[in-house]
C-alpha cells in the first residue's frame, strides 16, 4: 500500500521501495545500496557524548538510531534526478565486485543496485550526468563496473562531474587523502574515478558549476578539499543535496561533531554550521547522502539548536 500526500508543488510518495520527491516538472528518487544499523554513534562522530546522545533519542528513533543496539541507523544511496530533458545521478555508493577488504559489508558486492535502476525506468545508456559530490568509497563505486576483467564507466553516455579541487587533491596526494580504517577508500580512485578520466567522460568543474537553469553548485568544503553540494530549483521549491556535509541527523543538533572521515576538520564544522543557518527555517529540502528512510527533511531551529524534521505526514510541507 502506498501513501501518497500533496501540498503545493512537491509530491512524496512512500512506499518500502521508492521515496520520490516532485518539484514542478522535476523528479527525485533515492536509489538504495544498503540500509540499516550501521555505526555507533562514537565511532562515526568521535566527539559525540553518549549523554547528549541519548538526549535525542526521542526524535531520532526509530528512524534514525536502532535502540536496542544503539547503533546509528544510516543509508548508502544515490539520487536519481529527472528532469524534461536530463537524468542526474548524485553519488553513486560503493559498487559491485569492488576489492574494499577494510569494510566486509561492502568487499565484492553483488547487488542489485543497476536492476532496480532499471525498474525506475532508467536505462544505463540514459544517463546523462553523474555527480560525486566528493570521491570517498561510498560515492564513486557504480562509476564503474567490471567487463572482461577491465574496470568501465557504468554509464556510457554520461559526463561525470568532478570538483576540480576535489580529483586534483586526490591526483597528488594518492594514499594519503585515503580515509583508513572501518568505511576505508581501499583503492577507490584506481578502480572507480581513473578510468572515467581515461575515457574522456569527465569533466572537472569549479564549485560553482551549472548542470541547467534547475541545477548547480555550491562549494561545501571541510569534510573533502572540493566537496560540493547540489542545489535544485524548479516548481517554487528548493532542495540541496548536501552529500557528506552531514553524516547523520545527530549534526543537525551537534554541528561540531565532525564525522572521522572529515579532512579538515575546523573547517568542516564551519561549512556545517553556516549551511544550518543559512537553510533553517527557509523550507528548503534537505537531502544527504547517508540519512535513512524517510530520508528527506528540513532544518528547524527550537530557539537553543537546530533539528532535523523529516517530511513525511503532518510535516510535509
Amino acid at each position: 500500500m502506498r501513501d501518497t500526500i500533496v501540498k503545493n508543488s512537491i509530491q512524496f510518495y512512500e512506499d518500502k521501495v521508492v521515496e520520490k520527491l516532485r518539484f514542478g516538472d522535476l523528479f527525485v528518487d533515492r536509489l538504495v545500496e544498503s540500509e540499516g544499523p550501521s555505526f555507533y554513534p562514537a565511532y562515526l562522530l568521535p566527539e559525540a557524548e553518549d549523554k547528549a546522545v541519548a538526549k535525542e533519542k526521542g526524535w531520532l528513533a526509530p528512524c534514525f538510531i536502532d535502540l536496542e543496539s544503539g547503533r546509528l541507523i544510516m543509508s548508502v544511496h544515490t539520487y536519481v534526478i529527472q528532469t524534461s530533458r536530463h537524468v542526474v545521478l548524485v553519488d553513486t555508493c560503493v559498487g559491485n565486485d569492488k576489492n574494499r577488504a577494510s569494510t566486509p559489508q561492502w568487499h565484492q558486492q553483488k547487488t542489485p543496485w543497476l536492476n532496480q535502476l532499471k525498474s525506475m525506468g532508467i536505462a544505463r545508456q540514459q544517463v546523462d550526468f553523474v555527480l560525486c559530490t566528493h570521491l570517498h568509497v561510498d560515492h564513486v563505486g557504480w562509476n564503474t563496473q567490471l567487463v572482461d576483467d577491465r574496470w568501465v564507466p557504468t554509464f556510457p553516455n554520461a559526463e561525470y562531474l568532478f570538483h576540480k579541487i576535489e580529483y586534483d587533491t586526490w591526483k597528488e596526494t594518492g594514499d594519503s587523502m585515503a580515509v583508513t580504517g572501518k568505511g576505508g577508500n581501499d583503492g577507490c580512485f584506481v578502480d572507480s574515478v581513473l578510468p572515467v578520466m581515461e575515457s574522456g567522460q569527465a569533466l572537472l568543474v569549479d564549485g560553482d558549476h551549472q548542470i541547467d537553469e534547475n541545477l548547480w553548485l555550491e562549494s561545501t568544503p571541510g569534510h573533502t578539499p572540493g566537496h560540493v553540494s547540489l542545489h535544485l530549483q524548479a516548481g517554487g521549491r528548493t532542495a540541496v543535496f548536501c552529500g557528506d556535509l552531514m553524516h547523520h541527523p545527530l549534526q543537525c543538533a551537534y554541528p561540531l561533531w565532525n564525522s572521522r572521515f572529515c579532512a579538515d576538520s575546523a573547517l568542516a564544522r564551519l561549512t556545517r554550521h553556516r549551511f544550518l543557518d543559512d537553510y533553517a527555517e527557509t523550507g528548503t529540502v534537505i537531502l544527504a547522502a547517508h540519512f535513512a528512510f524517510p530520508t528527506a527533511g528540513r532544518i528547524v531551529n527550537d530557539g537553543s539548536q537546530f533539528c532535523f524534521q523529516t517530511i513525511r505526514g503532518q510535516n510535509m510541507i
